[in-house]
C-alpha cells in the first residue's frame, strides 16, 4: 500500500514512522511547510537512516507519487482540511484525516460533508476522520459497549488526561497559564477552545442508537491551580490556570441522555488527580468501564490512524465515521 503523510508534525512524523516500519506499506511522500524538513530524508528525520523520500512542500507530491491514501494531519478544522481532502481525492487516493471534526461532520458541516461524499464516491475512494478522541474513546469505544445492551438509557462519559506532553499551541487553547480572567476573556473571543470534538462525538453515538437529538449544551471552565507546574513551554503559578474542564450534555426533549466530560490539565498527579477513561452505560444492564492511567493521546492517536489505512483502504467510497467501518485493530503486531 502506497502512502503519503500530509503534515509532519508529531502524529504526522508517528504515523510516518509507522508506515515505513511496516512490512506491507511503502511511504511515498511526505509534505509539510516547515523548513526545518523540507528537503531532508524522512528516515533520517525520523532516526530510522536513509529512506530514500525527502520532505516536500508541494502538493504536486500526490500526483507525481499515485497513492493509495494519504493521511492528513494538518489542523482540527473542517474548513482547513478540506480542500486537502479535495486535492487528494480528485488524484484517486483515499484519505485519513485525524482534524477532529472530520470524526463526525455530517450534522455540523452537512454541505460539505455532502460534498466530500459525493466526491468520494465519484472518484471511488473512501475518507474517514478519526484519532483517539474524537473517533475512539467518547464515542466508538461507547457505541461498542452498547453491543451488550438491549437497551441504552444514558451514557456517561469522562476522559481525564494529562496536558504537560504538548506543545504551546495546545496550551493556549486550553487556556493553561493564564489568570482565570484572562481564560474568560479568552473564551469570548474564541481563543481558548478547551475540547474539539464534543457535538461529533454526540453525533456518532446518536445516530448509532437512533436517538434524536434537540439540544446540546457545553460548559468551559478553569481549572485553578493550587500549586506551582511547569512544562518545557509554560509555568503555573498558584491563582493561575492549569487547564480547562470542558464538558457537553445532549437532550432528547427534556431528557439529558449523554454528559461527556473532559478536564485538561498539566500535571494533574500534583493535585492528586488520577488520569484515566471512563465509561457509564445505563439501561437493561448497566455497563461501567474503567481505563487507568488515560490511553494516552498521542501515541493512541497515531495508532489508530495508522490500523484504519488498511480498513480504510478496502472500504465501500464515500464519507465514513468509525462506526460505519469494521472494529479497529493492530495491524503492526506481527509476530516473529
Amino acid at each position: 500500500m502506497r502512502i503519503v503523510t500530509w503534515g509532519f508534525g508529531a502524529m504526522g512524523r508517528g504515523i510516518a514512522k509507522n508506515v515505513i516500519e511496516s512490512k506491507f506499506m511503502k511511504l511515498v511522500g511526505v509534505i509539510d511547510k516547515n523548513p526545518e524538513f523540507i528537503g531532508k530524508d524522512v528516515g533520517e528525520l525520523l532516526g530510522l537512516g536513509k529512506y530514500g523520500v525527502r520532505v516536500r512542500d508541494s502538493i504536486d507530491v500526490i500526483e507525481e507519487t499515485n497513492p493509495d491514501l494519504v493521511v492528513i494531519a494538518t489542523s482540527s478544522f473542517v474548513r482547513d482540511v478540506l480542500p486537502q481532502i479535495e486535492y487528494a481525492v480528485k488524484n484517486h487516493a483515499n484519505v485519513i484525516t485525524i482534524a477532529e471534526e472530520m470524526a463526525f461532520p455530517f450534522d455540523s458541516h452537512p454541505e460539505e460533508s455532502l460534498y466530500m461524499d459525493s466526491l468520494a464516491r465519484r472518484y471511488g475512494v473512501t475518507i474517514l476522520g478519526t484519532g483517539v478522541n474524537p473517533g475512539f474513546v467518547l464515542d466508538t469505544l461507547i457505541i461498542s459497549l452498547t453491543g451488550v445492551c438491549t437497551k441504552v438509557n444514558k451514557i456517561i462519559a469522562k476522559r481525564i488526561n494529562d496536558l504537560s506532553p504538548f506543545g504551546k499551541t495546545v496550551m493556549e487553547t486550553q487556556g493553561v497559564g493564564t489568570t482565570p480572567e484572562q481564560f474568560e476573556e479568552g473564551l469570548k473571543k474564541g481563543n481558548i477552545v478547551g475540547h474539539i470534538g464534543f457535538p461529533q462525538s454526540i453525533a456518532m453515538i446518536s445516530r448509532a442508537l437512533g436517538w434524536s437529538i434537540t439540544k446540546i449544551e457545553e460548559e468551559r471552565k478553569p481549572i485553578i491551580s493550587n500549586v506551582y507546574r511547569e512544562t518545557p513551554v509554560v509555568k503555573v503559578q498558584p491563582g493561575m490556570v492549569a487547564g480547562c474542564n470542558h464538558s457537553a450534555k445532549a437532550y432528547v426533549g427534556d431528557k439529558c441522555v449523554i454528559e461527556l466530560y473532559h478536564p485538561q490539565q498539566i500535571h494533574p498527579q500534583l493535585e492528586g488527580v488520577e488520569t484515566g477513561d471512563y465509561i457509564e452505560i445505563y439501561g437493561d444492564i448497566n455497563i461501567n468501564l474503567s481505563i487507568k492511567p488515560e490511553i494516552p493521546g498521542g501515541k493512541a492517536t497515531i495508532a489508530i490512524a495508522t490500523n484504519m489505512i488498511p480498513i480504510v483502504i478496502g472500504a465501500q467510497p464515500g464519507l465514513k465515521c468509525m462506526a460505519d467501518l469494521p472494529v479497529p485493530r493492530s495491524i503492526l503486531s506481527q509476530m516473529e
